[in-house]
């Protein structure tokens, strides 16, 4: 598989380090800006210091507002807020020969439909080859050529194992997966969790309860996986245990960030109009809902950052709620 040219579409955080990456790695990219102050100021200055201030980009790393000219290139990159890949891919579709890689990179569940970006993508974008790139890493962190490790899910075997080889950088170690369900999962739902977990640091309830916070969330997520058909040791993996542990311990992580801040007693209309970057751990956190309705799954952690998000349960009744929960084995 040829990968000299790489098209991100979502000039955010993720996919400008993303595309700094793959610019370091000798691609030639082509970086799709919804902002048009964005595009100017990469191409002007090789900044993008709305979404990834403090990193000089590479002269290689060209942005457009035009979706055709990404789609040019001989992989696509989709890093739109997960609530927008429909709409996107759906623009894209008609730019998008038969059988071309398109990797999503964004995490998350559709809200209006609960589908996984795996089923939104093969709607709008039936004819191209679909993959996935998930796993724990900031994108402070992989821009700055800091090491990494992600999945790559495909399942097409051999033009996964090639996307792997091909994407992948000195410092950003991909490994490849068949399993794109369980890959998709867990860089979901890890978003709800982390939440959760900002709310356990923002109360202060201590290091205790925030391991037992990641360690039942993680139940929660097997659970869910187990339900969809994830494989065990996918969520055991980067993209599941990997992706969640970095962002429960972080608040680099703004799902984090915001859990903080709600239990630091902040309101989240507030919290969440005061950032230009979507948390997407709000809008995911009604999708697993209406999935685990669907299986007939109990997720009751999800279940109270849901709660919490919609302002339907105070976050001191939702600790309330968990902690009187009636005794059970541990799954």
């Amino acid at each position: 598989m040829k990968i000299a040219s790489v098209g991100v579409i979502g000039g955010g955080a993720w996919g400008t380090a993303l595309a700094q990456t793959l610019a370091l790695a000798g691609r030639d990219v082509i970086l799709w800006a919804y902002e048009p102050d964005t595009v100017r100021e990469i191409n002007d200055h090789h900044l993008n210091r709305v979404f990834l201030p403090g990193v000089t980009l590479e002269k290689t790393v060209t942005a457009t507002g035009k979706l055709a000219e990404a789609a040019a290139c001989d992989v696509i990159l989709l890093v739109p807020p997960a609530q927008h890949l429909r709409g996107i891919a759906g623009e894209l579709s008609s730019h998008v020969p038969e059988g071309r890689p398109v990797v999503v990179c964004a995490k998350g569940i559709e809200q209006a439909s609960g589908q996984l970006m795996g089923e939104v993508v093969a709607e709008a974008l039936p004819h191209a080859l679909h993959a996935d790139l998930s796993g724990p890493s900031f994108a402070a962190d992989v821009a700055r050529g800091l090491p990494a490790a992600v999945t790559l899910a495909c399942k097409d075997e051999s033009a996964g194992r090639a996307l792997a080889e091909g994407l992948g950088y000195r410092n950003l170690r991909i490994y490849w997966s068949s399993d794109t369900i369980g890959v998709e999962l867990g860089g979901a739902v890890k978003n709800v969790l982390a939440i959760a977990a900002g709310i356990v640091d923002g109360k202060e309830l201590g290091a205790s309860a925030h391991a037992a916070l990641v360690t039942r969330g993680f139940a929660e997520l097997r659970r869910l996986g187990d339900a969809l058909g994830a494989r065990p040791e996918t969520l055991m993996g980067l993209s599941g245990l990997g992706d969640l542990i970095l962002t429960c311990s972080s608040p680099q992580s703004r799902n984090m960030s915001l859990g903080r801040a709600l239990g630091q007693g902040r309101n989240i209309k507030e919290v969440i109009g005061e950032r230009r970057s979507v948390t997407e751990g709000v809008f995911t956190a009604a999708a697993v809902m209406r999935i685990a309705a669907d299986q007939n799954i109990e997720l009751p952690i999800c279940a109270a950052v849901h709660a919490i998000v919609e302002d339907k349960l105070s976050v001191d009744d939702a600790i309330e709620g968990l902690m009187t929960r009636p005794q059970r084995a541990e799954d």
